[in-house]
């Protein structure tokens, strides 16, 4: 390539201008840099009236009292509002909002009669959980027996498992024990203990089996105590899980001893056990199998039969 001598002036200017590269081009980074800007703008908190905002969506906490909202507003006041609250956009009615989380936030607000510092969000029902559900387990430390509810909650709306296993960060066995233990235990009573955070996943659920297998009614053995007089909520579970393991105790030393049921041959067939509330039948399978499996096989038929037998014996 022929070099240019550095003392020789520049070739004249064209008279046909160059052509002008656009200001903005359509790069990749341009679109980046677009995409960003608009999501920071999605990201804008925005000040709402907390008379437009609904209080709508499931409770992922137990209720709070008046003295925990009076201390966030008391805060709120002196500090201001430092987390937002997130929202999103009710369809049906332009210019309200429902809150998807911070609702304690926007009941001290309230009372301070502020406007709510709010993130707005178009969301999906799913996506309003995962998001409450995400807040929550990273900011309040919400105990086992409130993520229990919420869990029963999000299943009675009719929520995906898989949806409510992401909201709340846990697996398909977890979450059929958190199930099972809201749904053995009285609303009404886990509404009296309080969240009980120092309570965790195995005593909740040891109250549950119990009161399952002895048939005891926890909303009956509550009202029977003075819960609601202790202050602590680990102590008031603590109060009714040594009541439930009496009731449990008791039940034990009622229950009535096997009788066993032989053939004339020496078989041993198997056992009854006789109590207040059922007759239960248990056969071995080790000792008489055929038996068992024609049993297994026929039970209807034969229950039904004996069912007859009785009936016509006894009018």
């Amino acid at each position: 390539m022929a070099r240019r001598n550095l003392f020789q002036p520049p070739p004249p200017p064209s008279d046909t201008p160059a052509p002008q590269k656009p200001r903005f081009p359509e790069t990749g980074a341009m679109s980046g840099v677009r995409s960003t800007l608009k999501d920071l703008s999605s990201n804008a908190v925005r000040d709402i009236p907390p008379e437009l905002i609904d209080d709508g969506g499931p409770n992922d906490r137990l209720s709070f009292g008046d003295a925990d909202v009076a201390a966030l507003a008391q805060s709120i006041q002196a500090h201001g509002q430092q987390v937002p609250i997130m929202v999103r956009p009710l369809p049906d009615q332009p210019g309200r909002f429902t809150v998807v989380y911070g609702r304690r936030r926007l009941r001290a607000l309230r009372s301070l009669g502020l406007n709510a510092k709010a993130l707005v969000r178009s969301l999906s029902d799913e996506q309003a959980i995962l998001a409450q559900g995400h807040e929550n387990s990273q900011r309040l430390d919400p105990s086992f027996i409130e993520k229990a509810l919420f869990i029963r909650e999000l299943s009675d709306g009719g929520y995906d498992s898989e949806i409510v296993m992401d909201a709340l960060a846990v697996d398909k066995p977890m979450l059929s024990r958190m199930n099972k233990v809201a749904r053995l235990i009285p609303p009404e009573v886990i509404q009296i203990v309080g969240p009980a955070h120092g309570i965790g996943r195995r005593r909740w659920e040891d109250m549950a089996d119990t009161i399952r297998d002895r048939d005891i009614d926890l909303l009956a053995l509550a009202g029977e105590m003075d819960l609601r007089s202790v202050p602590s909520s680990d102590a008031r579970f603590d109060m009714l899980a040594s009541a439930v393991i009496g009731r449990n105790k008791a039940a034990t030393a009622a229950i009535a001893p096997l009788l066993p049921v032989a053939h004339a041959d020496g078989t041993r067939l198997g056992e009854i056990r006789p109590t207040a509330r059922a007759l239960t039948i248990k056969l071995s399978r080790a000792d008489a199998p055929d038996f068992a499996q024609w049993l297994q096989d026929n039970a209807e038929a034969e229950l039904l039969r004996i069912y007859e037998t009785w009936k016509s014996r006894n009018g």
